[in-house]
């Protein structure tokens, strides 16, 4: 059973960074699409970056933020820079079998339990 777990999050100030983890265990990671989703209070999921015969990054973060992963380790990363007050959300890590970064949340097989990244000014 494939399993994920997301850290790096917390509370920055505009303009800073976090970075942030997704290991997987269960599983190697080149067996998947991977991606990170958000959701703001009231709003709903959406996907921001993903990674796999491509990669992909939301308008809203383009230039900002960069999905990678590390083969070594099992890991999918998404470095956050120039953060605003409009990037706070609750961030998930997402993996589908066989590839691909489709943007429907339901087409994704696993999820991590989530990681709270507030932005303050």
């Amino acid at each position: 059973q494939v399993q994920l777990v997301e850290s790096g999050g917390g509370l920055v100030l505009t303009g800073g960074s976090l970075r942030l983890s997704c290991q997987v265990s269960g599983d190697t990671l080149t067996n998947y699409g991977m991606g990170w989703f958000r959701q703001a209070p009231g709003k709903d999921r959406v996907l921001v970056a993903g990674s796999g015969g491509s990669t992909y990054h939301a308008d809203s973060v383009k230039g900002r933020f960069t999905v990678s992963r590390d083969i070594a380790k099992n890991t999918v990363y998404l470095q956050m820079n120039s953060l605003k007050s409009e990037d706070t959300a609750v961030y998930y890590c997402a993996a589908r079998s066989g590839g691909g970064i489709p943007l429907a949340i339901f087409q994704w097989n696993y999820w991590g339990q989530g990681t709270q990244v507030t932005v303050s000014s």
